[in-house]
């Protein structure tokens, strides 16, 4: 197998596909992967593959990863040595992942050789995907798509709604790993002491990248309508660009209480995050499909709280809440969701499996073994003397 990445960068679409891709060479598969580009500009932060945590998993784990020599800005047009890199990667596999449609760009291209691709989608706006819309079409009018995995039934419905044919369109959820999130009152207890909260105070967690689809305006005028209700309450605000290094989020934060607003950046531990929060949130406004911070904070113990966008609230129903895009009602909610918490402990723990890893691992194999059956030419038969 070949994934094709668009790039390393913070983001819960590579978070999980690099799971999926640890898992499927944990059974016996062999995995390479190759990236577009070698560095990318995103969220205020120029993050380079090497850094990325994703990119340290894969090869601690024994997969080759790669990235055609580009950077992100660079021509549209792909060189001969990125074509010739690609068509090496490609042909010592017998099935292409694109991590999302972008990369079909790449492999669009006339020339490279011909294997059956599936791709991975992860949001439920195709609309706002540009040129990617219609990269997918292409490939699939060429024949080369054979599947599309979406984590999300929000994403079948809006990818069928955009014209992609239904009988492509695959349903995967998205799983998390039970054993490394789960609660754990001892890392609680750690994560409080570390950084100054009170063992009582009610904390709310925001695990996401400083990117426009989140929302951050409205969750800091909710988080601003809540600290001032809650004068224990602390708020954290995990992710890509979310450090006083950005100076577009420490011009919103504006008066904030710092002391009780804390701004942690990207976390190599956000299952010692979470199992420190009574409220994982979500305040998004479009884009999402199964957002993987509700189901981490969730098996940590948290209760989500999240907007009315992709599948979060049939994720959260039962678990948690869901909310108008209102800071006041916001606030409410997270209120209510503290105090619910320990009712709530009993049907968190009961949907563990459903959100289990394992469960998403092995559907994913099973969709690719098949793929692989279909595309292997069947030996033929000697004819009968």
């Amino acid at each position: 197998m070949l994934s094709v990445y668009e790039g390393f960068f913070s983001g819960g679409a590579r978070i999980v596909h690099t799971d999926v891709v640890l898992g499927l060479v944990e059974g016996g598969q062999r995995h390479q992967v190759l990236s577009v580009h070698a560095e990318m500009y995103r969220e205020a932060t120029r993050q380079r593959m090497a850094d990325d945590a994703c990119h340290r998993a894969l090869t601690s784990a024994g997969v080759v990863v790669s990235a055609l020599d580009r950077r992100q800005g660079d021509p549209a047009a792909f060189t001969g040595p990125d074509l010739a890199e690609t068509a090496r990667a490609m042909a010592a596999a017998d099935v292409i992942l694109s991590l999302k449609e972008q990369p079909l760009a790449l492999l669009n291209q006339s020339g490279l050789p011909r294997r059956p691709v599936v791709v991975c989608l992860h949001r439920s706006d195709p609309e706002n995907q540009g040129e990617a819309l219609d990269a997918l079409k292409a490939a699939i009018a060429d024949g080369t798509v054979a599947a599309a995995v979406c984590c999300a039934e929000s994403t079948r419905e809006a990818y069928r709604a955009a014209g992609i044919p239904a009988e492509l369109l695959h349903v995967i959820p998205n799983g998390v790993d039970l054993l490394r999130f789960r609660p754990d009152p001892a890392r609680r207890s750690a994560f409080r002491a570390a950084t100054g909260i009170p063992a009582s105070a009610p904390v709310v967690v925001l695990a996401a990248r400083y990117d426009a689809m989140k929302n951050v305006p409205l969750f800091l005028r909710a988080a601003a309508e809540w600290l001032r209700r809650e004068p224990e309450g602390h708020v954290l605000m995990c992710g890509t660009g979310m450090t006083p290094a950005n100076p577009d989020l420490v011009a919103r934060l504006g008066a904030a209480d710092r002391t009780r607003l804390h701004l942690l950046g990207v976390r190599r531990d956000m299952e010692t995050v979470y199992a420190a929060a009574d409220v994982v949130a979500l305040t998004s406004a479009w884009g999402e499909a199964a957002p993987l911070c509700l189901i981490e904070g969730m098996m940590c113990g948290a209760v989500p709280v999240t907007t009315d966008v992709g599948d979060s609230a049939a994720i959260v129903a039962g678990h948690g809440f869901v909310t108008p895009p209102d800071p006041t009602a916001i606030a409410t909610a997270w209120t209510r969701a503290v105090t619910a918490r320990p009712d709530l402990a009993g049907a968190l723990s009961a949907s563990r499996e459903r959100f289990s890893r394992t469960r998403m691992i092995a559907s994913y194999a099973a969709l690719l073994d098949g793929i692989h059956t279909a595309a292997t030419p069947r030996p033929s038969l000697p004819e009968p003397l």
